[in-house]
Protein backbone atom coordinates (compact mmCIF):
# COMPACT_ATOMS: atom_id res chain seq x y z
CA UNK A 1 0.00 0.00 0.00
CA UNK A 2 2.56 2.39 1.02
CA UNK A 3 4.50 1.33 -2.48
CA UNK A 4 1.50 2.55 -4.13
CA UNK A 5 1.38 5.78 -2.39
CA UNK A 6 4.90 6.65 -3.27
CA UNK A 7 4.55 5.54 -7.00
CA UNK A 8 1.28 7.91 -7.09
CA UNK A 9 3.46 10.81 -5.33
CA UNK A 10 6.46 10.30 -7.95
CA UNK A 11 4.07 10.35 -10.90
CA UNK A 12 2.43 13.97 -9.87
CA UNK A 13 5.87 14.98 -9.09
CA UNK A 14 7.16 13.92 -12.45
CA UNK A 15 4.00 15.65 -14.22
CA UNK A 16 4.21 18.73 -12.43
CA UNK A 17 8.00 19.15 -13.12
CA UNK A 18 6.53 17.97 -16.96
CA UNK A 19 4.49 21.36 -17.04
CA UNK A 20 6.83 23.44 -15.27
CA UNK A 21 9.80 22.58 -18.35
CA UNK A 22 6.47 23.23 -21.03
CA UNK A 23 6.08 26.70 -19.29
CA UNK A 24 9.43 27.72 -19.26
CA UNK A 25 9.63 26.55 -22.92
CA UNK A 26 6.47 28.79 -23.66
CA UNK A 27 7.29 31.60 -21.12
CA UNK A 28 10.78 33.11 -22.56
CA UNK A 29 8.82 34.77 -25.12
CA UNK A 30 5.88 36.24 -22.89
CA UNK A 31 8.38 37.18 -21.05
CA UNK A 32 10.35 38.84 -23.20
CA UNK A 33 7.43 41.10 -24.99
CA UNK A 34 6.65 41.87 -21.13
CA UNK A 35 10.08 43.17 -20.28
CA UNK A 36 10.45 45.15 -24.06
CA UNK A 37 7.55 47.15 -22.79
CA UNK A 38 8.52 47.73 -19.29
CA UNK A 39 11.58 49.22 -20.44
CA UNK A 40 9.55 51.22 -23.34
CA UNK A 41 7.71 52.51 -20.15
CA UNK A 42 10.96 53.26 -18.21
CA UNK A 43 12.11 55.28 -20.80
CA UNK A 44 9.19 57.23 -21.51
CA UNK A 45 9.75 57.89 -17.83
CA UNK A 46 12.89 58.50 -17.32
CA UNK A 47 13.45 60.46 -20.74
CA UNK A 48 11.56 63.99 -22.68
CA UNK A 49 10.54 63.01 -26.05
CA UNK A 50 13.55 64.10 -28.19
CA UNK A 51 13.05 67.15 -30.34
CA UNK A 52 15.45 67.80 -33.28
CA UNK A 53 16.41 71.50 -33.92
CA UNK A 54 14.16 72.08 -36.90
CA UNK A 55 11.28 70.54 -34.72
CA UNK A 56 12.11 72.78 -31.85
CA UNK A 57 11.95 75.54 -34.09
CA UNK A 58 8.54 74.99 -35.39
CA UNK A 59 6.87 74.46 -32.07
CA UNK A 60 8.40 77.15 -30.07
CA UNK A 61 6.75 79.41 -33.33
CA UNK A 62 3.53 78.09 -32.58
CA UNK A 63 3.44 78.65 -28.99
CA UNK A 64 4.97 81.94 -29.18
CA UNK A 65 3.39 83.85 -32.22
CA UNK A 66 0.32 81.19 -32.56
CA UNK A 67 -1.52 83.15 -30.16
CA UNK A 68 -1.52 86.50 -32.67
CA UNK A 69 -2.94 84.61 -35.57
CA UNK A 70 -6.86 85.37 -36.18
CA UNK A 71 -9.43 83.53 -38.40
CA UNK A 72 -11.59 86.57 -40.22
CA UNK A 73 -15.32 85.60 -41.30
CA UNK A 74 -16.74 87.61 -43.21
CA UNK A 75 -20.21 88.01 -44.68
CA UNK A 76 -22.19 89.80 -47.54
CA UNK A 77 -25.29 90.30 -48.72
CA UNK A 78 -26.24 90.02 -52.28
CA UNK A 79 -29.52 89.72 -54.59
CA UNK A 80 -28.72 86.96 -56.53
CA UNK A 81 -31.69 85.21 -57.05
CA UNK A 82 -35.46 87.04 -57.70
CA UNK A 83 -39.04 85.75 -56.63
CA UNK A 84 -42.29 87.47 -58.78
CA UNK A 85 -39.47 90.09 -59.79
CA UNK A 86 -38.14 90.88 -56.46
CA UNK A 87 -34.20 90.48 -55.48
CA UNK A 88 -33.52 88.05 -52.76
CA UNK A 89 -30.95 88.92 -50.65
CA UNK A 90 -28.67 86.15 -50.02
CA UNK A 91 -26.01 85.69 -47.65
CA UNK A 92 -22.83 84.87 -49.08
CA UNK A 93 -19.98 83.85 -46.16
CA UNK A 94 -15.95 84.01 -46.72
CA UNK A 95 -13.02 82.71 -44.66
CA UNK A 96 -9.40 83.94 -44.46
CA UNK A 97 -6.69 84.75 -41.89
CA UNK A 98 -5.12 87.75 -40.47
CA UNK A 99 -2.60 88.22 -38.12
CA UNK A 100 -2.54 90.67 -34.97
CA UNK A 101 0.57 93.45 -35.48
CA UNK A 102 -0.09 95.82 -33.15
CA UNK A 103 -1.56 96.43 -29.26
CA UNK A 104 -3.99 98.68 -30.19
CA UNK A 105 -5.38 95.90 -31.93
CA UNK A 106 -4.76 96.62 -35.84
CA UNK A 107 -4.89 93.19 -37.73
CA UNK A 108 -3.26 92.94 -41.36
CA UNK A 109 -4.83 90.34 -44.05
CA UNK A 110 -5.59 89.86 -47.66
CA UNK A 111 -7.53 92.96 -49.60
CA UNK A 112 -9.56 90.09 -51.38
CA UNK A 113 -10.35 88.69 -47.76
CA UNK A 114 -12.21 91.04 -46.91
CA UNK A 115 -13.11 92.68 -50.32
CA UNK A 116 -17.18 93.88 -50.20
CA UNK A 117 -17.49 92.69 -46.89
CA UNK A 118 -21.00 93.86 -44.94
CA UNK A 119 -19.95 92.15 -41.67
CA UNK A 120 -16.18 90.83 -40.51
CA UNK A 121 -16.14 88.87 -37.23
CA UNK A 122 -12.88 87.84 -36.31
CA UNK A 123 -12.02 84.77 -34.03
CA UNK A 124 -9.03 85.08 -31.79
CA UNK A 125 -7.38 81.32 -30.49
CA UNK A 126 -7.98 82.26 -26.75
CA UNK A 127 -12.35 81.76 -28.21
CA UNK A 128 -13.08 85.18 -28.10
CA UNK A 129 -14.63 86.28 -31.30
CA UNK A 130 -14.59 90.28 -31.91
CA UNK A 131 -16.96 92.67 -34.51
CA UNK A 132 -14.03 94.10 -36.95
CA UNK A 133 -13.63 97.56 -38.63
CA UNK A 134 -11.95 97.86 -41.89
CA UNK A 135 -9.36 100.81 -41.88
CA UNK A 136 -8.03 100.46 -45.15
CA UNK A 137 -7.41 97.98 -48.21
CA UNK A 138 -4.62 98.47 -50.53
CA UNK A 139 -6.22 96.82 -54.01
CA UNK A 140 -2.87 96.98 -55.53
CA UNK A 141 -1.19 94.75 -53.69
CA UNK A 142 -4.09 92.58 -52.12
CA UNK A 143 -3.71 93.97 -49.09
CA UNK A 144 -6.11 95.27 -45.85
CA UNK A 145 -5.80 96.57 -42.26
CA UNK A 146 -8.41 95.51 -39.99
CA UNK A 147 -9.20 97.06 -36.26
CA UNK A 148 -10.64 95.11 -32.97
CA UNK A 149 -11.65 96.56 -29.92
CA UNK A 150 -10.20 94.73 -27.10
CA UNK A 151 -7.49 94.02 -24.23
CA UNK A 152 -4.52 91.59 -23.88
CA UNK A 153 -4.04 90.90 -27.70
CA UNK A 154 -0.90 88.93 -28.50
CA UNK A 155 1.21 90.54 -31.06
CA UNK A 156 3.60 89.01 -33.28
CA UNK A 157 6.90 90.28 -34.24
CA UNK A 158 7.72 91.68 -38.27
CA UNK A 159 10.66 90.47 -39.71
CA UNK A 160 12.88 92.13 -42.92
CA UNK A 161 11.85 89.70 -45.75
CA UNK A 162 14.92 91.58 -47.45
CA UNK A 163 17.13 89.44 -45.72
CA UNK A 164 15.52 85.92 -47.33
CA UNK A 165 17.25 83.37 -49.33
CA UNK A 166 15.82 80.27 -50.90
CA UNK A 167 15.73 77.21 -48.76
CA UNK A 168 15.15 78.91 -45.26
CA UNK A 169 12.23 77.50 -43.24
CA UNK A 170 8.61 78.95 -43.71
CA UNK A 171 6.05 78.06 -41.50
CA UNK A 172 2.21 78.86 -42.22
CA UNK A 173 -0.40 79.28 -39.29
CA UNK A 174 -4.10 79.83 -40.96
CA UNK A 175 -7.28 78.78 -40.84
CA UNK A 176 -7.77 76.28 -44.08
CA UNK A 177 -11.27 75.98 -45.30
CA UNK A 178 -13.40 76.13 -42.37
CA UNK A 179 -12.95 78.14 -38.30
CA UNK A 180 -12.86 74.10 -37.00
CA UNK A 181 -9.43 73.91 -38.80
CA UNK A 182 -8.09 77.53 -37.04
CA UNK A 183 -4.31 77.71 -36.32
CA UNK A 184 -3.68 74.82 -38.48
CA UNK A 185 0.30 74.87 -39.07
CA UNK A 186 2.05 74.22 -42.07
CA UNK A 187 5.84 74.11 -42.70
CA UNK A 188 8.08 74.51 -45.62
CA UNK A 189 10.64 76.41 -47.28
CA UNK A 190 11.29 79.70 -49.03
CA UNK A 191 11.52 78.59 -52.63
CA UNK A 192 11.94 81.23 -54.78
CA UNK A 193 12.27 85.06 -54.41
CA UNK A 194 10.11 87.75 -56.62
CA UNK A 195 7.70 86.21 -58.42
CA UNK A 196 5.13 87.89 -60.56
CA UNK A 197 1.39 86.71 -60.92
CA UNK A 198 -1.63 87.98 -62.59
CA UNK A 199 -4.53 87.81 -60.00
CA UNK A 200 -8.10 88.61 -60.74
CA UNK A 201 -10.55 87.19 -63.62
CA UNK A 202 -13.24 89.80 -63.42
CA UNK A 203 -12.49 92.18 -65.88
CA UNK A 204 -11.47 95.92 -64.08
CA UNK A 205 -10.10 93.79 -61.10
CA UNK A 206 -7.37 92.09 -62.87
CA UNK A 207 -3.37 93.12 -61.69
CA UNK A 208 -0.30 91.80 -61.14
CA UNK A 209 0.83 91.10 -57.96
CA UNK A 210 5.37 91.74 -58.51
CA UNK A 211 8.24 90.83 -55.92
CA UNK A 212 6.43 87.92 -54.37
CA UNK A 213 7.96 85.19 -52.10
CA UNK A 214 6.77 81.42 -53.32
CA UNK A 215 6.90 78.62 -50.79
CA UNK A 216 6.15 74.82 -50.77
CA UNK A 217 4.30 75.48 -47.26
CA UNK A 218 0.61 74.35 -47.53
CA UNK A 219 -1.81 77.16 -48.65
CA UNK A 220 -5.38 76.16 -48.63
CA UNK A 221 -8.60 78.60 -48.99
CA UNK A 222 -8.74 79.91 -45.75
CA UNK A 223 -4.91 80.20 -45.02
CA UNK A 224 -5.01 83.75 -47.07
CA UNK A 225 -3.91 86.78 -45.32
CA UNK A 226 -2.33 84.17 -42.62
CA UNK A 227 1.02 84.86 -41.84
CA UNK A 228 4.47 83.17 -43.19
CA UNK A 229 6.73 83.00 -40.28
CA UNK A 230 10.50 82.30 -40.45
CA UNK A 231 12.14 80.16 -37.46
CA UNK A 232 12.56 82.96 -35.15
CA UNK A 233 8.91 83.54 -35.21
CA UNK A 234 8.84 86.99 -37.14
CA UNK A 235 6.28 87.97 -40.08
CA UNK A 236 8.09 87.38 -43.38
CA UNK A 237 5.03 87.21 -45.58
CA UNK A 238 1.07 87.42 -45.59
CA UNK A 239 -0.33 84.42 -47.47
CA UNK A 240 -2.14 85.18 -50.54
CA UNK A 241 -2.37 83.00 -53.14
CA UNK A 242 -1.71 79.47 -54.72
CA UNK A 243 -0.77 78.25 -58.27
CA UNK A 244 -4.66 75.92 -58.96
CA UNK A 245 -2.90 73.74 -61.45
CA UNK A 246 0.01 72.94 -59.15
CA UNK A 247 1.54 71.44 -56.33
CA UNK A 248 3.79 73.01 -53.67
CA UNK A 249 3.43 76.22 -55.23
CA UNK A 250 2.19 79.29 -53.58
CA UNK A 251 3.03 82.81 -52.77
CA UNK A 252 2.90 85.58 -50.32
CA UNK A 253 3.77 89.32 -49.78
CA UNK A 254 6.89 90.21 -48.49
CA UNK A 255 6.50 91.84 -44.68
CA UNK A 256 9.04 94.62 -46.03
CA UNK A 257 6.37 95.60 -48.81
CA UNK A 258 3.35 95.41 -46.16
CA UNK A 259 5.36 98.10 -43.98
CA UNK A 260 5.26 100.70 -47.00
CA UNK A 261 1.28 100.61 -46.69
CA UNK A 262 0.43 99.50 -42.69
CA UNK A 263 0.55 103.65 -41.52
CA UNK A 264 -1.42 105.13 -44.51
CA UNK A 265 -3.87 102.08 -44.38
CA UNK A 266 -4.55 103.19 -41.37
CA UNK A 267 -4.21 106.94 -41.65
CA UNK A 268 -6.12 107.76 -45.04
CA UNK A 269 -7.88 104.22 -45.26
CA UNK A 270 -5.82 103.97 -48.76
CA UNK A 271 -2.14 103.82 -49.77
CA UNK A 272 -1.43 107.57 -51.97
CA UNK A 273 0.80 107.19 -54.39
CA UNK A 274 2.26 109.33 -56.99
CA UNK A 275 0.80 108.25 -60.63
CA UNK A 276 2.20 108.59 -63.89
CA UNK A 277 -1.35 107.45 -65.75
CA UNK A 278 -0.35 104.70 -68.35
CA UNK A 279 -0.60 101.41 -69.61
CA UNK A 280 3.02 100.19 -71.46
CA UNK A 281 4.59 97.35 -72.41
CA UNK A 282 8.38 96.25 -72.36
CA UNK A 283 10.11 97.83 -76.07
CA UNK A 284 11.67 94.42 -77.55
CA UNK A 285 13.42 94.20 -80.80
CA UNK A 286 10.24 91.92 -82.47
CA UNK A 287 7.96 95.06 -81.49
CA UNK A 288 10.63 97.49 -82.43
CA UNK A 289 10.68 95.97 -86.44
CA UNK A 290 7.06 95.77 -86.54
CA UNK A 291 5.90 99.14 -85.93
CA UNK A 292 9.16 100.36 -87.56
CA UNK A 293 10.57 102.39 -84.91
CA UNK A 294 14.52 103.16 -84.59
CA UNK A 295 14.40 102.71 -80.89
CA UNK A 296 14.50 99.05 -79.61
CA UNK A 297 14.66 100.05 -75.92
CA UNK A 298 12.18 101.99 -73.79
CA UNK A 299 8.66 102.07 -72.51
CA UNK A 300 6.02 101.36 -75.45
CA UNK A 301 3.17 103.47 -74.15
CA UNK A 302 0.08 101.10 -75.26
CA UNK A 303 -2.96 104.20 -73.74
CA UNK A 304 -2.60 106.75 -71.85
CA UNK A 305 -5.66 107.00 -68.85
CA UNK A 306 -7.89 110.03 -69.69
CA UNK A 307 -7.39 112.99 -67.48
CA UNK A 308 -3.82 111.51 -65.65
CA UNK A 309 -0.75 113.38 -65.86
CA UNK A 310 0.32 112.14 -68.74
CA UNK A 311 -2.59 112.11 -70.57
CA UNK A 312 -2.25 115.89 -69.69
CA UNK A 313 0.93 116.33 -70.70
CA UNK A 314 0.42 115.06 -74.04
CA UNK A 315 1.52 111.82 -73.81
CA UNK A 316 -0.30 109.49 -76.37
CA UNK A 317 -0.23 105.62 -77.73
CA UNK A 318 2.82 104.59 -79.24
CA UNK A 319 5.03 106.99 -77.88
CA UNK A 320 8.04 105.51 -76.38
CA UNK A 321 9.60 106.51 -72.76
CA UNK A 322 13.68 106.19 -72.93
CA UNK A 323 14.08 107.78 -69.94
CA UNK A 324 12.72 108.41 -66.27
CA UNK A 325 13.89 111.13 -63.87
CA UNK A 326 17.32 110.97 -66.11
CA UNK A 327 17.53 107.18 -65.85
CA UNK A 328 17.09 104.50 -68.41
CA UNK A 329 13.96 102.43 -68.39
CA UNK A 330 14.09 99.01 -70.35
CA UNK A 331 10.78 97.79 -68.89
CA UNK A 332 7.52 98.99 -67.03
CA UNK A 333 8.83 97.34 -63.77
CA UNK A 334 11.98 100.00 -63.66
CA UNK A 335 9.89 102.87 -64.66
CA UNK A 336 7.38 101.75 -62.03
CA UNK A 337 9.83 101.69 -59.32
CA UNK A 338 11.61 105.15 -60.83
CA UNK A 339 8.11 106.60 -60.01
CA UNK A 340 6.96 104.89 -56.98
CA UNK A 341 10.27 106.58 -55.52
CA UNK A 342 8.88 110.20 -55.72
CA UNK A 343 6.11 112.11 -53.76
CA UNK A 344 2.68 113.27 -55.60
CA UNK A 345 2.83 116.43 -56.52
CA UNK A 346 6.50 115.83 -57.66
CA UNK A 347 7.67 116.56 -61.18
CA UNK A 348 9.52 113.80 -63.09
CA UNK A 349 11.66 114.63 -66.36
CA UNK A 350 10.66 112.08 -69.06
CA UNK A 351 12.82 111.54 -72.10
CA UNK A 352 10.05 110.44 -74.47
CA UNK A 353 10.51 109.16 -78.50
CA UNK A 354 7.65 111.08 -80.38
CA UNK A 355 5.61 108.45 -82.27
CA UNK A 356 5.01 110.64 -85.03
CA UNK A 357 8.16 112.83 -85.96
CA UNK A 358 10.23 110.30 -84.06
CA UNK A 359 12.21 112.61 -82.03
CA UNK A 360 13.50 112.64 -78.78
CA UNK A 361 11.89 115.35 -76.74
CA UNK A 362 11.92 116.24 -72.96
CA UNK A 363 8.48 116.22 -71.13
CA UNK A 364 8.49 116.98 -67.59
CA UNK A 365 5.38 115.94 -65.56
CA UNK A 366 3.63 116.72 -62.14
CA UNK A 367 2.94 113.62 -60.60
CA UNK A 368 -0.69 112.76 -59.31
CA UNK A 369 -2.26 111.02 -56.99
CA UNK A 370 -2.99 107.55 -58.31
CA UNK A 371 -6.90 106.95 -57.93
CA UNK A 372 -7.29 104.07 -55.07
CA UNK A 373 -8.53 101.10 -57.85
CA UNK A 374 -5.89 101.84 -60.68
Amino acid sequence: MRNKKKLVLTSILILVTILAAESLVVNPTVSAFWQQDKEVQQRKENKKQVIVPQEQAVTNVVEDVGPAVVSVVTKQVINSEQQFFVPVPQQRKGLGSGIIIDKEGYILTNHHVVNNADKIKVLLSDGRELEAEVMGEDWRNDLAVLKVEAEDLPVAPLGDSSELKPGQLAIAIGSPYDVEFRNTVTTGVVSALNRSINIGKQPGNQRILEGLIQTDVSINPGNSGGPLLNSQGEVIAINTAIMGNAQGIGFAIPINKAKTVIDDLIKYGKVKRPWLGIYGTKLTDKLANYYNIPQSKGVLIVRTILDSPAHKSGLEKGDIIVEAGHKEVTSMKELKEIIDSKDIGDKVELLVLNNKNGSLTPVTIELGEMPSKR
